[in-house]
C-alpha cells in the first residue's frame, strides 16, 4: 500500500479511452498483469516469506482448477471457471483491499464497482466479451446463483488450502485464523468434503510433527 498523508491506500487514476479500439483493449490486456504481480494482502499482513505469498492471480488460476474438478451435474461448469478468473478481476485497479485499511464495504463496492466500469467501456468499448465480463463479475457480488455460491465457496477453500501449505512448509499451525474465517462459511456439499479432507489432513500433519 503507498503511503500519503492518509492512512488510506492511494489508488491510481482510472484509464481514460484514448478512442483507439486497439490501444484501449492493449491497455486492458497490460493492467492484467498487476494481477500477476499484487500479492495477496492477508498474506502480506501475516509477514510470510515474500517467496511463498501468492498473488491474486494465483488463487484466481488455482480456484478455475478447482471448478474444473466438481461433479455436481448441476452446475455450469464453464461459467464456474469464467467467474472464477474475473471475480477478483476489479483488483487490478484497486488492488486487495483489507479491512484494517479503514475503507468500509460500501467504498470497497464502489471502488471496485467503478474499476469493473472503466474496463468494460473505456477499455473494451462494451464489446461482447466485454459484456460478457462484467456480467459474470455482477453475478458473483450479487451471489444468488448456484454457480456464485459455488465459487465463493471455492474462494474460501482456496485459501484454507493455501493456509495448510503455508504451515506444513514452516512446521507450525499458526494460521487458524485462515480457516476459521473460511472452511466453516462453506456451503456446498462436494466443497464442504474438500474441506473435511483439509482438516483431516491438517490433524495428520499435526500429530506426525509431534
Amino acid at each position: 500500500m503507498e503511503s500519503g498523508s492518509s492512512s488510506k491506500r492511494i489508488f491510481p487514476p482510472l484509464y481514460v479511452s484514448s478512442g483507439d479500439i486497439s490501444a484501449d483493449r492493449l491497455a486492458f490486456f497490460h493492467i492484467l498483469e498487476r494481477l500477476k504481480t499484487q500479492k495477496r494482502t492477508g498474506w502480506v499482513d501475516h509477514k510470510g516469506p515474500h517467496f511463498f505469498i501468492p498473488s491474486i492471480s494465483d488463487h484466481m488460476y488455482r480456484m478455475a482448477l478447482l471448478a474444473m474438478c466438481t461433479s455436481d451435474a448441476k452446475l455450469d461448469v464453464s461459467k464456474c471457471v469464467m467467474m472464477c478468473l474475473v471475480h477478483d478481476l476489479a483488483e487490478a485497479q484497486v488492488g486487495d483491499i483489507a479491512p484494517r485499511e479503514g475503507i468500509t464495504k460500501a467504498e470497497k463496492r464502489k471502488l471496485e464497482a467503478d474499476a469493473m466500469h472503466n474496463f468494460v467501456y473505456e477499455m473494451l468499448h462494451g464489446s461482447p466479451a466485454a459484456l460478457r465480463i462484467e456480467d459474470l463479475w455482477k453475478e458473483y457480488e450479487e451471489g444468488e446463483s448456484d454457480e456464485a455460491k459455488f465459487v465463493k465457496d471455492l474462494d474460501r477453500f482456496e485459501m484454507a488450502t493455501q493456509a495448510l501449505e503455508y504451515e506444513r512448509a514452516h512446521g507450525a499451525q499458526t494460521l487458524q485464523p485462515f480457516f476459521d474465517s473460511s472452511l466453516p462459511y462453506v456451503r456446498h456439499d462436494e466443497v464442504k468434503s474438500w474441506g473435511n479432507d483439509l482438516v483431516q489432513e491438517r490433524e495428520k500433519i499435526s500429530l506426525e510433527g509431534r
